[in-house]
């Protein structure tokens, strides 16, 4: 099949996908205003409030480019049972996205980060949240609500999305890992530094530079790409998993995986582009890297394909969705 036509279909073939995301979902509320004058209650500006947007984060934002990639996403994860909460249900509404997966606690706050804009320059943020693990009781509620869908859906991956906020826990890996391995379903990981060795024998995990250095307890930087292969793969042992997807930021993404009982790296060089912003881009590379997994791409595509991905939102200013024709085009063209 010609290369084209080949990419075509994979992303045509995204829409029959479901993916299940598990993760610390939060609402981003921005708040944009002017300043003309100084405070006379203390030396700082005051900001004079013109709009506010409310917008899905965290775990709900890799949500978003699982679907404007064409394929179903289920969001799992537990939020407040206050007003936060009920806009981030109408934010899932408005997008089209399930809230089956979603567990309302009278015992948590709804995690919302209020970033506050003055003549376009963003002077404060302000972070609601609580960030100790779940209770037993919000745990098993939401065990019982994975459990529930993964037995009416066929589900073809698992992401965990962890921002260290309490939802993703050891035991809930654990559990969710167990599942997914009698299902046969594969699991990829966006981790943070608290449960960062508690991912043993997912399928793909994707530390950048900086998470992999403190997960492993590193003294020295990983400044070269043999530093970067030798910490990879000692993850790669630790954890028991099949493939490390690190992404270096400007220098692009490294992949380790044993092939026929040989270790085997591939290096993927970014793309040059023109940035903007790189808020977004990391839950941008494990959506496609999800993706490209559960249709049972090559190693090489699952990098390729997630690295362009990644460096294509860093050209948009905020965090936003990946544009799925606009991936199609590039793929095609560089591949």
């Amino acid at each position: 099949m010609h290369k084209e036509g080949n990419y075509k279909k994979l992303f045509e073939d995204f829409n029959q996908l479901n993916i299940m995301i598990i993760g610390d979902v939060m609402v981003d509320s921005y708040l944009w205003g002017k300043v003309e004058r100084i405070s006379p209650e203390a030396p700082i500006p005051i900001v004079a409030l013109r709009k506010r947007e409310n917008r899905m984060g965290g775990a709900a934002n890799v949500a978003m480019n699982i679907r404007a990639m064409g394929a179903n996403p289920i969001l799992c994860s537990v939020i407040g049972s206050d007003d936060k909460g009920d806009q981030f249900l109408e934010l899932l509404k408005k997008e089209k996205i399930t809230d089956d997966g979603i567990v309302r606690s009278t015992r948590r706050i709804t995690t919302t980060k209020f970033r506050i804009f003055g003549n376009s320059y963003q002077m404060l943020r302000v972070d609601e949240e609580m960030d100790n693990d779940l209770g037993q009781g919000d745990f098993l509620t939401l065990v019982r609500v994975i459990d529930q869908i993964m037995s009416k859906v066929k589900i073809d991956c698992i992401i965990f999305q962890d921002y260290d906020k309490g939802v993703i826990t050891p035991k809930l890996i654990g559990e969710v890992v167990k599942r997914a391995l009698a299902a046969k379903i594969p699991v990829t990981v966006d981790p943070k530094k608290k449960n960062f060795r508690a991912y043993r024998q997912v399928t793909l995990f994707k530390p950048n530079l900086k998470e992999m250095k403190e997960g492993l307890n590193l003294d020295e930087d990983l400044t070269d790409n043999q530093s970067v292969i030798d910490a990879a793969q000692k993850l790669r042992t630790m954890l028991d998993c099949r493939f490390v997807l690190t992404t270096m930021s400007d220098k692009g993404v490294l992949i380790s995986l044993k092939e026929r009982a040989e270790d085997k790296n591939i290096f993927v060089p970014a793309h040059m582009r023109m940035i903007s912003d790189v808020s977004g881009a990391g839950d941008t590379v494990i959506s496609l890297a999800s993706l490209c997994l559960a249709m049972n791409r090559t190693p090489n595509e699952i990098a390729y394909i997630s690295n362009l991905a990644g460096g294509l939102v860093c050209e948009e200013v905020g965090v936003v969705p990946i544009n799925k024709d606009k991936l199609l085009k590039e793929v095609t063209g560089l591949m």
